[in-house]
């Protein structure tokens, strides 16, 4: 029976079951559009950039920790209880591996400081060492001497007449001529005067072997050497050798001699002052630091001679150089490290000493002479030098440390944190000792060894006032002020009062006017909001006139005492940096929050930045300027992909996708983020590459600045630049920010701000090369003068650095001192 429906109820039925198919596909529908969220990221980018290509997530495999799951929904039908419709089969991803990846990459972190530890060593082996290099050459002049009167009698003898040297012959020491055998003989043995203990040696040596002249005139030419004859070489001549005739001639010899060699001839033979008292090195101890101790020994073994001790007593160097030690505190370095005690008979009196004789000098037969160092009540001669070697050599040891100290600090950076990438400076104390040795102006030489930059003389200057100024009560603030301009506050006259009390010597001529009319009323008047935002400038805060947590901060919160010891810290820190800073550079101060951009011959370019979060901090280096990229890629650190990105994934495998992120292998190949296996990429088993391409939301913004660097930082633009109006600005994951990068990339290039805009309106991903050599200082200094006025201006310690800086010197005072 064929069962025929009229055309109502066939529309009817129709209409039923439409109906089934749209209430049983609506959930799948749904869900599909959020588990492909990232396609129609994709289709809207792929629209926004047609020249780029981007990865439809549909197109690949199931996600790391999915699998492709068959699944069949019921439900539904003709009534919702099966039937036409009432089963709909489609794929879907379930979750295999419940446990989400963990992982996370730590930050550097801060070290107890190991400081340099000095040792104290016996100055034995040196007294051993200075006497065998004298007694060695010693030997070696005399064996020089010997050879050279030697080779002038030889020649002598060559040079006589054609008739004369027929008369000459071998004898032994007796002439076969018709000669007297005592003139003969006399001739001889002055060609070959004595010399040292081995004189007997060398005469009968000239004996065995002497071509004898007839003539007693070879004899004067052979001894007519006014270098090398004295009176004691005619003396010198054997009992029975005829001396007696040929003594007025060898006195007239003498007396000529003499008359022509300079009293202030010194035989290079004869030890020096040094070498002679070296003894008194034995017994003697020297505490310093080990490469000082190696400079020390290395210098007096090479140069036994003294340097800070003449006429056996302190010379005027030595007083010299004694002051600027002891002036070291001037310079942000201790005195203490630098002590040295005078010998104990010397008492400091003008430019001389005074030398008092004792008992002991008297009975050892010692004359007080005011030009002689004698020895104090009790102290012998013999003691007295042993004293002045120890003085002599801890002088030595002071004057290299100090000059290491001056040039590369107390403390090495890179141990204090793995934030700090200061390569420690090389200092060659060999060449420092020779040229403490040489120097006519030893009080120039060593201050020199300290910066010579211009800031830190203006450190040195600023130590100098707050030294002079006397710390007073402290002005107190009630705490959660805020003040905006118009309100009145109680709190008022104790803001005047601390500005009044912290405010430069400028600042406080600039508004001599507002002080002197201010009545200590209440009100928030315009002058006194000028006047706040000018002290707000002088402390690195920003100018907005309020005062809140951070402008009380500086005024009730900095001591004259922290003042002094931020300058001091800062000055510590510069010797960390080269010595020439460069005529153009880039110096960004962390805690300062700004850039600023030097250039000989045109004022300061300075600006706002950003940098690191507390967890995130910027690292204290520099390096040098190479490229300006614009339209720039940002290629994310690994730290951030394990740290942030990871965590996402977890939860959305295309997080990467859908957020314009360009996922690549090793070898290039470009994958989508649901694709890779993040667990083994979070534990180095795989490489994978992520980058944000250019366009308005990029993370660099418009431009970077490229200093190539282990730590990947650079300057770069940012999309938020609401934060440069926030006083604190440690925002970002260690990159610098920069509010006016525009401005920045111009100096650098030597460019304008129009060619920067016109690089970057292209809208091509491209880098200009910086020409010359820019070095780029991502520095740490709570106080630094002002690139403008040189005026200097203290900062919060943002990382607390100053902390560990502290440690670390005292540390290292303690392995100095004990």
């Amino acid at each position: 029976m064929t069962f025929r429906m009229r055309g109502h109820r066939a529309a009817f039925v129709s209409a039923l079951l439409a109906s089934a198919v749209v209430m049983s596909s609506q959930p799948v529908a749904a869900e599909g559009a959020d588990r492909f969220a990232g396609a129609r990221s994709v289709e809207r980018m792929r629209s926004e950039n047609p020249g780029r290509s981007y990865y439809d997530p549909r197109a690949e495999r199931a996600p790391q920790g999915y699998r492709h799951q068959r699944r069949e929904r019921r439900g539904g039908g003709l009534f919702g209880w099966g039937g036409w419709g009432s089963q709909s089969k489609d794929y879907d991803y379930d979750r295999y591996d419940p446990e989400p990846v963990k992982a996370h990459v730590s930050s550097p972190k801060y070290y107890t400081y190991k400081p340099d530890e000095l040792k104290t060593v016996s100055l034995d082996a040196l007294s051993r060492a200075v006497a065998e290099a004298a007694l060695k050459r010693q030997q070696e002049a005399a064996e020089a001497e010997a050879a050279r009167r030697d080779a002038q009698a030889r020649a002598a003898t060559t040079e006589q007449s054609p008739e004369r040297a027929g008369d000459v012959r071998l004898t032994g020491s007796i002439a076969a001529s018709g000669d007297s055998p005592n003139d003969q003989t006399t001739a001889t043995d002055r060609a070959v005067p004595e010399t040292g203990s081995g004189a007997a040696n060398n005469t009968g040596s000239a004996n065995a072997t002497n071509a004898t002249a007839a003539d007693p005139t070879a004899a004067d030419s052979t001894s007519a050497d006014p270098a090398t004859t004295t009176a004691a070489d005619a003396q010198s001549v054997p009992a029975g050798s005829g001396a007696d005739a040929a003594a007025p001639a060898a006195a007239d010899d003498a007396t000529a001699l003499n008359d022509a060699t300079p009293e202030t001839a010194v035989n290079p033979a004869d030890p020096t002052p040094f070498e002679r008292d070296a003894e008194m090195l034995a017994g003697l101890k020297l505490r310093a630091l080990p490469e000082v101790i190696d400079a020390v020994e290395a210098y007096y073994t090479k140069k036994p001679a003294f340097v800070w001790v003449e006429d056996g007593k302190v010379s005027d160097k030595a007083r010299a150089a004694m002051k600027v030690l002891a002036a070291a505190g001037t310079v942000g370095l201790d005195p203490a490290d630098y002590a040295v005690e005078m010998p104990r008979d010397t008492v400091a009196m003008g430019n001389s000493d005074v030398e008092v004789a004792s008992n002991d000098a008297a009975n050892d037969g010692v004359v007080n002479d005011a030009s002689t160092a004698l020895s104090a009540p009790g102290l012998g001669v013999r003691e007295r030098e042993r004293d002045l070697m120890r003085f002599e050599m801890e002088m030595s040891a002071a004057a290299l440390t100090y000059a290491l100290d001056a040039q590369r600090g107390r403390v090495d950076a890179d141990r204090i944190s793995g934030y700090h990438d200061l390569p420690r400076h090389d200092v060659d104390l060999d060449v420092t000792m020779a040229s403490l040795a040489a120097s006519d102006d030893v009080t120039a030489y060593l201050e020199a060894r300290n910066p010579s930059s211009k800031e830190f003389k203006e450190l040195v200057a600023a130590l100098a006032m707050l030294k002079m100024q006397s710390e007073e009560a402290p002005v107190t603030i009630a705490a959660n002020t805020l003040i905006k301009p118009g309100q009145s506050d109680p709190e008022m006259a104790n803001v005047v009062k601390a500005i009044e009390r912290k405010a430069s010597e400028d600042l406080k001529t600039d508004h001599a006017d507002t002080f002197d009319t201010y009545d200590g009323g209440q009100t928030y008047t315009p002058e006194l909001v000028s006047l706040v935002k000018d002290y707000q400038r002088e402390a690195g805060l920003s100018a907005d006139g309020v005062v809140g947590p951070n402008t009380v901060r500086t005024m009730v919160g900095m001591t004259l005492d922290s003042k002094v010891e931020k300058v001091k810290l800062a000055m510590e820190r510069l010797r960390w940096l080269p010595r020439d800073l460069g005529e153009r550079r880039v110096f960004i101060n962390q805690p300062a929050f700004t850039a600023t951009y030097v250039q000989q011959g045109r004022d300061p370019l300075s600006m706002r930045v950003v940098v690191g979060k507390k967890s995130n901090q910027t690292n204290f280096f520099y390096d040098h300027i190479k490229t300006v990229e614009f339209n720039p890629y940002w290629g994310v650190p690994y730290s951030i992909i394990v740290n942030e990105m990871i965590p996402k994934l977890n939860n959305n495998p295309y997080y990467l996708d859908e957020s314009g992120y360009e996922v690549t292998t090793v070898n290039g190949r470009q994958v989508s983020s649901a694709s890779v296996d993040w667990r083994a990429v979070a534990a180095k088993k795989q490489s994978i590459n992520v980058r944000q391409l250019p366009g308005h939301s990029n993370a660099l913004g418009e431009l970077k600045i490229l200093f190539p660097n282990k730590h990947h930082i650079y300057m770069h633009d940012t999309p938020a630049k609401s934060l440069f109006q926030r006083a604190n600005r440690a925002f970002s994951h260690g990159c610098v920010r920069l509010q006016d990068p525009k401005a920045m990339a111009a100096a650098v290039l030597g460019k304008d701000k129009t060619y920067v805009s016109e690089r970057i309106a292209q809208g091509k991903n491209d880098a200009d090369t910086v020409a010359g050599n820019i070095p780029v200082y991502v520095s740490y200094f709570t106080a630094w003068p002002d690139a403008k006025t040189g005026k200097v201006q203290y900062f919060p310690d943002v990382y607390d650095r100053d902390m560990y800086l502290s440690r670390a010197i005292e540390a290292t005072r303690k392995a100095r001192h004990g």
